[in-house]
């Protein structure tokens, strides 16, 4: 009996997963050393050194390890069997965290136990991917089979967004917006995706382009009309196959944009908007007609769109002035162009932008980041540590480390791809929503292509929460994988 569990155990640990483990530990050794270096300021600290960011840091690696360990060693099935009281213990821990949780910058996240503290938003990744995939796998389930699955699945998504949103940490809240993709993935429209694309450049188009046109309206208002008309236009001849349709909403905007082109040269004074939005209002008026007379679905799908656009983007600016707080506006107008201070809310952007640039190819050598050392950018061990790789290992460095997330990420996909069922397969896509995620805003808040939202790079960036909760999302998809062959 005993050399019956002794076989067992080498045959779970030879199916474990050792190339996604390899990558692990190259990425959370080279996150150590890299807060080394950010935390390096010529007084020669060592980097084992727990009085130092590194030191504590390596410290978490090892109780990351010890973690790991006790997940892989464990029967994989309680992860399915106690998926949903899981789920119910990190929700009422959410709500607790509301209450107790001090007040640190406006936000109330992070519980302390002594000298320690954890937030539990971070573990509450692996909590709803493990409610999410089990919902999948509930028998019969599909995601199209009736409206209440989809509210199901969004329910269980939203529930720790909307606790985490009452603790003011709106980044973290965020993140579990990745989550779309597994629902696309498991049967959800492409329309969606491309509608929550559309709301995002019509937000940024609006908030932009504010300055006001000679015919009445802003740029960033023309500019989502002339969207929105393409849009709808395209979805009647590419989506609903009805070109006799699209060829006359085509020309009747041709129309009404040529008609205030001539208004507006005449010097008339026209009202743009008005314009705009009647014959929007026509065309949807005369696709209603097309749809009566039809009944398809696709031509309520469309003027959906059209009628939705149009209505977001007149509440852009309700939202930004009297819902979002100004610290959130001034980093929009920053990521956007709208501001450029520098000397305030753009300044750890702008420094960031600095570091990175002056690594060039090859970077400064390790420990020789000016930028690094002389602590310009504030935060630099945790959000900003891309940019202490980008000024001391230059754009090799940098590149090097996006292909180590891009083989994690491929090897996560790989993985979840090849699973038995669907707990499995929708766990692991959502494993690898969450890093896609993190590691493109992270990078690109860092680059000033995103505001900036507090996201860390997973792995990289300081603090033994992330750390943890990454590890553990990670290394109960390795644990579930291990064991597909015994189910």
């Amino acid at each position: 009996m005993e050399r019956t569990y002794i076989e067992s155990q080498r045959g779970f640990f030879g199916s474990i997963d050792w190339i996604t483990i390899v990558l692990y530990l190259i990425m959370v050794v080279a996150g150590a050393v890299s807060i080394y270096a950010a935390s390096y300021d010529f007084e020669g600290e060592r980097m084992f050194d727990f009085n130092q960011f590194s030191g504590k840091q390596f410290v978490w690696i090892g109780l990351a390890l010890v973690l790991a360990t006790v997940i892989l060693l464990l029967d994989a099935r309680i992860y399915d069997i106690y998926a949903f009281p899981i789920f119910g213990a990190v929700l009422l821990l959410l709500l607790v965290t509301i209450f107790i949780a001090p007040d640190i910058k406006g936000s109330r996240s992070w519980i302390s136990f002594g000298a320690v503290s954890l937030q539990p938003a971070e573990f509450g990744k692996f909590a709803t991917s493990l409610a999410l995939a089990k919902l999948f796998d509930s028998y019969n389930f599909s995601l199209n089979a009736k409206p209440s699955n989809y509210l199901k699945a969004l329910l269980i998504v939203f529930l720790p967004v909307m606790l985490i949103l009452l603790q003011h940490e709106t980044g973290t809240a965020l993140a579990y917006f990745s989550l779309v993709f597994v629902l696309y993935r498991e049967g959800m429209s492409g329309l969606v995706l491309f509608g929550i694309v559309l709301l995002v450049t019509i937000f940024v188009v609006t908030l932009k382009y504010f300055e006001p046109l000679a015919i009445g309206m802003s740029g960033g208002e023309l500019s989502v009309f002339i969207l929105v008309t393409v849009v709808f236009t395209a979805m009647l001849l590419l989506y609903c196959k009805d070109p006799r349709t699209a060829r006359n909403v085509g020309l009747w905007f041709l129309f009404c944009a040529g008609v205030m082109a001539l208004l507006s040269a005449l010097g008339v004074d026209v009202p743009g908007t008005l314009c705009c939005v009647i014959s929007i209002l026509v065309a949807v008026g005369y696709t209603a007609l097309v749809m009566m007379r039809r009944t398809l679905q696709k031509f309520i799908v469309t003027i959906i769109f059209a009628v939705i656009g149009i209505g977001f983007m007149y509440s852009v600016g309700y939202v930004f002035n009297h819902v979002m707080q100004p610290h959130q506006k001034e980093r929009i107008e920053e990521t956007l162009g709208i501001t450029d201070d520098i000397r305030g809310s753009g300044y750890n952007v702008n420094q960031s932008k600095i570091a990175i640039g002056s690594g060039g190819l090859s970077g400064k050598g390790f420990l020789n980041g000016t930028q690094t050392k002389l602590k310009y950018v504030p935060e630099q061990h945790t959000d900003f540590i891309f940019c202490t790789i980008g000024e001391e290992e230059g754009f090799v460095g940098a590149v090097g480390v996006l292909i180590l997330f891009l083989l994690l990420i491929w090897r996560v996909i790989h993985i979840a791809e090849r699973q038995p069922s669907n707990f499995g397969r929708v766990y692991g896509y959502c494993v690898a929503s969450f890093l896609i995620f993190h590691v493109c805003i992270n990078v690109g808040m860092v680059l000033g292509l995103c505001p900036v939202i507090g996201i860390p790079l997973p792995f990289f960036s300081y603090g033994g929460s992330s750390l943890w909760g990454f590890t553990t999302l990670l290394f109960i998809l390795l644990a579930i994988d291990a064991s597909r062959k015994e189910s």
